[in-house]
């Protein structure tokens, strides 16, 4: 009983967090899943106060370690040979500079802008809907927004 009104008040957002860390729907429900899991399994342990902080802490834990592992996966493919491609071979070191570049420059975006970054331009979100979200004013958003979009536009500033 208690862990489905858990499940019920926090699963959501909880998915959101991870979704916006991750990109990706699929991985955001396996973590999500994963961390209730491990809420599961600790339920003894993990006081109803503190459910809401642990599963937010597991998924994020979850997915680091994920990325820590798709970094040795990739560092292991660019050791064996690539595929042939079509496309000029200047295409595709502009594509793959860009995307870096791109990958990059949101990455070195602090947490609070890129989370308002992403839930306005990826999510669809107003900035009242992320305000809401977040917890914080509209102002605090429109600033987040500001600065998210100062510091993309001086990074692609030359492209």
């Amino acid at each position: 009983m208690v862990f489905s009104s858990i499940y019920n008040d926090i699963s959501q957002s909880v998915w959101r967090f991870v979704y916006f860390k991750c990109g990706d729907e699929a991985q955001a429900d396996d973590l999500v899943q994963e961390a209730f899991i491990k809420l599961w399994n600790n339920c003894a342990k993990v006081t109803k106060d503190k459910a809401k902080s642990f599963l937010f802490t597991v998924a994020n834990n979850a997915f680091l370690n994920e990325v820590a592992h798709k970094k040795v996966v990739l560092k292991h493919a660019q050791l064996s040979p690539s595929k042939v491609d079509n496309q000029s071979p200047e295409f595709v070191l502009e594509e793959k500079q860009y995307h870096k570049k791109l990958q990059d420059a949101i990455a070195n975006l602090s947490e609070a802008q890129r989370t308002a970054f992403l839930l306005n331009r990826i999510e669809g979100m107003k900035y009242t809907e992320i305000a809401e979200h977040l917890n914080i004013s509209v102002k605090a958003v429109e600033k987040r927004m500001s600065q998210a979009l100062k510091a993309l536009r001086t990074e692609f500033k030359n492209i």
